[in-house]
């Protein structure tokens, strides 16, 4: 694989609509808008109202689909899902939807995010008789709903979803219906928008203007909304809710012309750069940002200190997911495939480097090579998050706290073994005036753990936990 620019990947996307006569094409584009939260493998689920049918496959969107293969997924419902992973593996048989079949009707799941307790549900499962085709947690949901006996399969979904933690974002399709729910906690975005008489749903809003669809709403924590040919049914699964977003859908994975609860991420990220110039200023020439999510908060920190902004670093578009790299010290240098510095910018000036996070510092450093490479005299990192010290659970890839370099060094050890002039990251109350959220942190509306440690659900070991009871287990 060619080494990654970014050292942080969200685990998917998740896009649905009801009531189109070209239901397929529509998820289509909405998955397309979508390719950023995963890369791996995409997939489509349309129902006729009489049947389910799915085509799914390893790769980006336009490599698995093609006019012919839409055109023979006729139906006026669909579910899509595009795919980066974190649990479970990087194989065909986990790419979503995940469609399963049984005597009493067909059914469809595509799940963003992750469940902290899926390997104990799991082992209590097949414990009582379950057997699982996948390593995703999702089929760990589509187990407990057919496990849960309720003649409606409403009902079975919201006791399924009181057993499962974590997060995530979910649409379920079944013949004659769609529904689509959110944790408790609200850690992943999902919202509804309408299309004509259609109805759409989408990780991102950014999909909704691709596909022309006016916003209606965010789905709220908590809840389960059936959507079929009367409209939305609004109903709680859950009687405790907090919002809790990831934070770093703001900082990093979401696209710049989403929105996220009213607030653009465009917007907070450029305010986000506001607040490190304001924090962490420093004398320079100019202001460059890591292509792409670090653009908004470089143009934000150049207004704010009256340094130049400049494209200084320039993102190849046409490299793929893989390179052939025949020896060790090629595929060492392979980021400059997807990076270049523009030395005409960079040559003998003092540089700031707008970056919106450090994981494991290995990117990081190969950036600030690149700059000193093309003549920078001085090399500035600007990090417009706080350090990632903790690992997330909730389906980002950092899953032990020993790959996060901030975790176990320094901002002074990071910034020599970057080999940079100069380190600062913005602090936790920066980052919260930045995107415009409450000081007080209880109320932040926020996920701040992989910041400060503190998980807004608790963290289920390995071993028994109180779901085995749950599920019979002893």
């Amino acid at each position: 694989m060619l080494p990654e620019i970014k050292g942080l990947n969200e685990e998917c996307g998740v896009f649905g609509v009801w009531g189109h006569e070209e239901a397929s094409h529509i998820t289509y584009y909405g998955l397309h808008s979508l390719q950023h939260r995963g890369q791996e493998g995409a997939g489509i689920v349309v129902t006729d109202r009489e049947k389910l049918k799915i085509h799914k496959g390893m790769g980006l969107v336009n490599e698995v689909f093609n006019p012919d293969i839409l055109d023979g997924l006729t139906g006026t419902g669909a579910i899509g899902h595009v795919r980066y992973t974190t649990a479970g593996g990087s194989d065909f048989i986990n790419c979503q939807p995940l469609q399963f079949n049984s005597q009493t009707g067909s059914l469809a799941l595509a799940h963003n995010g992750n469940l902290v307790n899926a390997t104990a549900l799991k082992r209590q499962l097949e414990h009582q008789g379950s057997i699982f085709q996948t390593t995703s947690d999702t089929e760990v949901i589509a187990h407990l709903i057919k496990r849960s006996g309720y003649p409606s399969i409403r009902d079975s979904v919201k006791n399924a979803l009181t057993m499962v933690k974590g997060a995530y974002a979910l649409a379920v399709l079944v013949e004659d219906f769609m529904m689509v729910a959110l944790d408790p906690n609200g850690l992943r975005p999902l919202s509804i928008g309408k299309l004509g008489d259609a109805y759409v749903v989408s990780s991102e809003t950014c999909a909704f203007d691709i596909i022309g669809a006016e916003f209606v709403r965010e789905v709220q924590p908590g809840e389960l909304i059936t959507i079929d040919d009367e409209g939305l049914h609004i109903e709680a699964f859950s009687p405790s809710t907090k919002r809790t977003i990831c934070s770093m859908e703001y900082v990093y994975f979401a696209r710049p012309d989403s929105n996220i609860e009213e607030i653009n991420v465009h917007a907070a990220r450029k305010n986000l750069g506001k607040q490190l110039a304001i924090e962490s200023p420093v004398e320079a020439d100019v202001v460059t940002g890591v292509p792409d999510s670090s653009i908004s908060a470089a143009i934000g920190f150049a207004e704010e200190s009256g340094i130049p902004y400049e494209l200084g670093l320039i993102k190849n578009r046409y490299v793929g997911r893989t390179f052939i790299q025949p020896s060790q010290a090629l595929r060492e240098q392979g980021v400059k495939m997807k990076l270049s510095a523009v030395r005409g910018v960079v040559e003998g000036k003092r540089v700031v480097m707008i970056d919106d996070s450090i994981v494991r510092g290995t990117t990081a450093r190969r950036i600030v090579k690149l700059l000193r490479e093309a003549g920078a005299k001085e090399v500035h990192v600007r990090i417009s998050s706080p350090p990632i010290i903790n690992p997330c659970f909730y389906g980002i890839d950092t899953s032990t706290k020993g790959e996060l370099i901030a975790s176990s060094k320094t901002e002074q050890e990071i910034c020599d073994e970057m080999g940079a002039d100069s380190l600062s990251y913005l602090s936790v109350d920066g980052l919260m005036t930045g995107i415009g959220r409450p000081a007080v942190m209880e109320n932040c509306g926020q996920c701040l753990a992989c910041f400060t440690g503190q998980y807004p659900t608790e963290i289920f070991p390995e071993t028994d936990h109180p779901y085995d009871k749950v599920l019979g287990g002893k």
